[in-house]
């Protein structure tokens, strides 16, 4: 069981906005500052998704990724400066949540997230918020987090649109995992990559800013999940939508849960 820890009078005052609110409150708050979250990507969704948790006051916050600091980054990845080009993403991203909240404790990953290592990084966490951007990793996390019955929240961005959902399939029929949607991986050359076919870059901080809500609810259990819902939105019409996701018999990885 966790120990809900007290909060100093700088903490009350930093989180008032939070603390005032009836969904929320006091406990709620300590709640908040006793979890520890992983983001997958310092880019363009981990960045704005890293810095709303770290202004939340989430205690522990862990970032993985292997990649440096580029300039065509900049467009969208706002946790990184000009200043900051060449050195490690997570070497950044820790500055700037530091800088943010230095109460944060920041936990860098400087690796790529592989079947050799993602237990071991995902057992230490409460929730995950996915920010990669290539299919493979987005297969290894649903699969590992159904393992070790972490709650994932997963988001994804390309040209204007962006979709985002969550995913804990081990609590039974009315939540699929992301195979109950793509039970397969597409071929590399069906998707293109933002690289290929560009991104609007504040449609990252949409997402990236949606991952950390539903994070945040997903810790304090507030508010509708998004388990079992695909929320997608269209910035140039500027519209969501939603569909409802079924639970898949035959899904390789939850169907028999």
């Amino acid at each position: 069981m966790t120990v809900l820890p007290d909060m100093t009078e700088t903490q009350i005052r930093r989180y008032a906005r939070h603390i005032v609110l009836p969904e929320i409150g006091g406990i709620g708050q300590s709640r908040l500052i006793a979890a520890k979250v992983l983001v997958i990507g310092a880019g363009g969704l981990g960045a704005p998704a890293l810095q709303y948790l770290a202004a939340a006051g989430i205690g522990t916050l862990g970032v993985i990724d292997d990649d440096t600091v580029d300039l065509s980054n900049l467009q969208r990845q706002i946790i990184h400066r000009t200043a900051d080009i060449g050195a490690a993403k997570t070497d950044s991203a820790r500055r700037a949540l530091t800088e943010i909240n230095p109460e944060v404790t920041v936990q860098p990953h400087q690796e790529r997230l592989t079947v050799a290592n993602a237990e071991r990084i995902i057992a230490g966490y409460d929730v995950v918020a996915d920010g990669s951007d290539n299919f493979a990793t987005r297969y290894l996390l649903n699969d590992t987090c159904y393992r070790l019955r972490k709650t994932l929240v997963s988001a994804a961005i390309l040209r204007f649109d962006g979709q985002i959902s969550t995913y804990k399939p081990w609590l039974g029929a009315a939540h699929p995992c992301l195979r109950c949607i793509f039970p397969a991986a597409p071929s590399e050359d069906a998707v293109p990559s933002c690289a290929q076919a560009g991104v609007l870059g504040a449609l990252a901080g949409t997402l990236g800013a949606l991952q950390a809500t539903e994070v945040v609810k997903e810790i304090l259990g507030i508010g509708r999940s998004l388990s079992g819902r695909l929320l997608t939105y269209d910035a140039l019409d500027a519209s969501f939508e939603e569909m409802a996701i079924t639970k898949r018999a035959d899904c390789p990885t939850c169907g028999a849960a």
